[in-house]
């Protein structure tokens, strides 16, 4: 059973995580550690841990989604987390990102920002693959990350009046360098390919986008975002 949390339709209510350091994040953030696979030599490390499961290195290898998973496999249980108070706050919203390593690096970005939360839309890629949780480094254990669909985001953050700031290279669009300084906000990044929708170009209330110097056309999203989040925190 374990094995199948590799597959999204089976991550409702638990998910895994490898090595060492998110392990000790999970620890210090307190969330509830439903198993531990652990190769013999780690005993004395793991003594506080009963829910532990001594495995050799070919269960291990075969729990785990890299060759070196640094002799530590644990199932984390799924925290709830419900619609985001979008009245004030600095936010980050992910729309129909695809690629795992950008959206953990964005997530990791906007924690080391000092963001307030992360949304991401409905069809971009699962927080809880392994692959974002190596890139997010234990992000998401530091700042809420929640999931919701294009329309119901555009909608609370109408509701709430905060201002949307969307990513695009089209001729209405602002260089970030000369937006004014925002307590409240939310900074949308959009897919890989296609940039935004034209649901949020229409919905934003201000386009942004970063001047390019040299001959690239684009940058990527996820550098991008590091740019934005920083000069706009």
């Amino acid at each position: 059973m374990t094995k199948k949390l590799h597959q999204k339709k089976y991550r409702k209510s638990a998910y895994l995580i490898e090595g060492w350091h998110l392990f000790e994040e999970a620890v210090q953030a307190g969330v509830t550690i439903e198993k531990v696979f652990a190769l013999e030599s780690y005993r004395d490390q793991l003594a506080a841990f009963p829910q532990t499961i001594w495995v050799s290195e070919e269960i291990l290898l075969d729990l785990a989604d890299t060759q070196t998973p640094q002799g530590i496999v644990a199932v984390i249980q799924k925290e709830e987390v419900g619609l985001p108070d979008l009245h004030q706050g600095k936010f980050l919203f992910l729309e129909d990102v695809q690629d795992p390593g950008n959206v953990g690096t964005m997530i990791r970005t906007a924690d080391a920002a000092g963001f307030t939360g992360v949304i991401v839309s409905d069809k971009s890629a699962d927080i809880y693959s392994l692959k974002t949780l190596r890139s997010m480094q234990g992000s998401h254990f530091h700042l809420p990350i929640y999931r919701m669909p294009l329309a119901s985001f555009v909608e609370e953050a109408k509701k709430s009046d905060l201002p949307i700031l969307a990513t695009t290279l089209s001729r209405e669009s602002k260089d970030y360098r000369e937006l004014s300084s925002l307590e409240n906000f939310v900074l949308v990044m959009g897919n890989e390919g296609q940039g935004i929708s034209s649901v949020m170009a229409e919905s934003a209330d201000q386009l942004v986008h970063i001047g390019m110097k040299g001959r690239a056309e684009s940058l990527n999203v996820a550098v991008a975002a590091g740019i934005l989040m920083f000069y706009l925190s």
